[in-house]
């Protein structure tokens, strides 16, 4: 039996924690008809789960983020349009008019964060770096989503290769970004660009900003899975969410890092 285990039934039988407060810290999932929640992913992978809001009713939607709130002190959904926002907005309220809820419409991305909930402070940054102006909402995507998984980020924003000396001009503050995400439409070559310019790692994503031969985003989706520059890894076409949670993974991994060398400083002391 896990210690979780162990010290959750301990509280329960002392009567200092209640039969919903122990059901929410052992429940793997939840199940509520039209959707299984994985309630312990976020003590299973570092972050909890994540709605994706495209495709589902408002009613759907409404019921699975409203349940999420009852096992964390951050929940978000991507890819929310504007009905089901203010859908979302007004019920929530009307239900819970003390909590905050927020609605991106320039990335699409609706989310609470609790009162209680209190960030803690993280090592570096994450750099999103996009093309031009037109790739912002993906860019944003991403930016958001690793501000929200409780990173910080620096955008840095229209330096595309049509005009390269923009880039250059802010290749510092790019190189001192722990992760680096690339935002970019039309050929995509700024991802190679910057890969060959950095030593961060770098996480392309290619847009499906661009005329016709752009192909919806496939032309530059296959610029950068062929890129010449070491250190780039790739996402899906306008997959911004994809992006930041990935960053934000291996900011994970460099805080635990970090955290390790303090622990073993203070034992060799």
């Amino acid at each position: 039996m896990s210690e979780i285990i162990k010290e959750t039934l301990n509280k329960l039988k002392e009567g200092s924690i209640s039969v919903e407060e122990a059901y929410r810290t052992l429940a793997s999932y939840d199940h509520i008809g039209y959707a299984t929640l994985d309630i312990q992913r976020e003590r299973r992978k570092g972050f909890p789960e994540i709605i994706f809001g495209e495709g589902k009713s408002k009613e759907h939607l409404l019921g699975i983020f409203e349940r999420l709130m009852k096992f964390h002190q951050k929940v978000f959904a991507t890819r929310v349009d504007s009905e089901k926002a203010s859908y979302l907005m007004a019920t929530l309220k009307a239900r819970y008019p003390k909590e905050h809820f927020q609605y991106r419409d320039d990335c699409h991305i609706f989310y609470w964060i609790s009162q209680d909930y209190v960030e803690t402070k993280k090592h570096g940054y994450i750099a999103v770096v996009s093309a031009g102006t037109s790739d912002v909402p993906i860019a944003e995507e991403a930016a958001v989503t690793a501000e929200l998984l409780g990173y910080k980020v620096k955008r840095i924003y229209d330096v595309g290769v049509a005009g390269i000396h923009r880039l250059l001009d802010n290749i510092e503050m790019i190189e001192r970004s722990s992760v680096i995400i690339v935002v970019a439409g039309m050929e995509g070559a700024l991802a190679s660009v910057v890969g060959g310019l950095v030593s961060k790692p770098v996480i392309a994503v290619p847009t499906s900003v661009g005329y016709g031969a752009s192909f919806q985003g496939l032309s530059a989706l296959l610029t950068m899975l062929n890129s010449c520059a070491s250190g780039v890894s790739v996402v899906n076409i306008d997959n911004g969410f994809g992006a930041g949670y990935y960053a934000a993974t291996i900011m994970a991994v460099i805080e635990q890092a970090v955290a390790e060398a303090k622990t073993l400083g203070r034992e060799e002391k």
